[in-house]
């Protein structure tokens, strides 16, 4: 398929947008996504598609959390942050997939304002807490790599039980804040949302409230959500890397990097799909590509993460043989 015809599909420019308001304020009660494509032949064949990565997504993840819930030699640390990543990948979709499954099969895709401002809360939420997750993962196997004698003594199970609640509080605060600030604005200038969810982005563009103070707030709480993970997540990384370029033998080399391969190709899927997206200049904004790049990282990343967990990782692996 050629670029053109991959913007077509994620396109929508055919579809009529209802001219701005003419009043300073309106009081929505609802919006209209506009979804993946206004194409209607290719609607049925891109539900069964979507269908089988949520199936495949929900199949693969309740795999890994029951696996390793079931195997006594899996209930380590990095298990346990391996069954919370499952649950925020069930979740991350569930919040998204869904409706836009549904949105398929139905001409007028309509979400109330109070469903729409509870989309993007927790799309927000999970995001966050599975972008701090894979910090602390990353650091998890700083631990076992850098500090492995004292590993055991620094990652007991209360720490990693409080590492996975701060996890998903500073998610929540994270997202609590945009959803407030979204659900105090105005919206005026149209109820028709250029895409297949309720996503910030979207809605700040349909705002005839003063936007200057929510852009300020939501761009320095995003940089430092977004950053801070990324750079304690790489620094993790670097010292990794140096540890195990200090191994002289070279199997002690490929099985220290066995332990992180896994964690570390999640984390470039996510990290780079998220940084091409919200990182990019305002010049090269689309709408099209924002889809496009929302679909992968709502409907494919969450189905090869258990495939990459299980694939690559020998513990698993072993595991699963143990039990056939």
């Amino acid at each position: 398929m050629s670029y053109s015809n991959r913007n077509q599909i994620f396109s929508t420019e055919h579809t009529p947008i209802p001219p701005p308001s003419s009043s300073n304020q309106t009081s929505v009660t609802e919006f209209i996504l506009l979804g993946l494509t206004d194409i209607k032949e290719l609607e049925v064949t891109l539900f069964t598609l979507f269908f089988l990565f949520f199936l495949g997504n929900l199949t693969g993840n309740i795999f890994i959390l029951g696996f390793t819930i079931s195997n006594p030699s899996l209930h380590t640390p990095m298990y346990f942050f391996l069954g919370n990543l499952s649950v925020l990948d069930i979740c991350f979709s569930v919040v998204v997939v869904p409706k836009m499954l549904s949105d398929f099969l139905i001409p007028v895709k309509s979400i109330s304002f109070g469903g729409c401002i509870a989309q993007m809360h927790f799309f927000h939420f999970f995001g966050s807490s599975e972008a701090t997750l894979l910090t602390i993962m990353s650091y998890d196997r700083y631990l076992a790599i850098g500090k492995p004698l004292h590993y055991s003594n620094i990652m007991t199970t209360s720490v990693c039980r409080l590492l996975v609640l701060s996890c998903w509080a500073i998610g929540f605060l994270h997202s609590l804040l945009h959803t407030v600030l979204t659900a105090r604005m105005s919206y005026c200038k149209s109820h028709v949302v250029n895409h297949f969810f309720c996503d910030l982005t979207s809605l700040l563009s349909l705002s005839c409230s003063d936007m200057s103070t929510i852009e300020l707030i939501t761009s320095v709480e995003g940089y430092l959500f977004g950053f801070i993970p990324l750079f304690l997540t790489l620094g993790s990384y670097t010292y990794i890397i140096f540890n195990i370029v200090k191994i002289r033998s070279i199997d002690g080399r490929r099985k220290a990097f066995s332990t992180c391969s896994s964690h570390l190709t999640v984390i470039i899927l996510f990290y780079g799909t998220i940084i091409f997206m919200y990182m990019r200049p305002a010049s090269d904004y689309s709408p099209a590509q924002d889809k496009l790049l929302a679909m992968f990282y709502t409907n494919v990343i969450p189905v090869l993460n258990p495939l990459i967990y299980s694939l690559r990782n020998r513990e698993v692996k072993s595991s699963t043989a143990n039990q056939l």
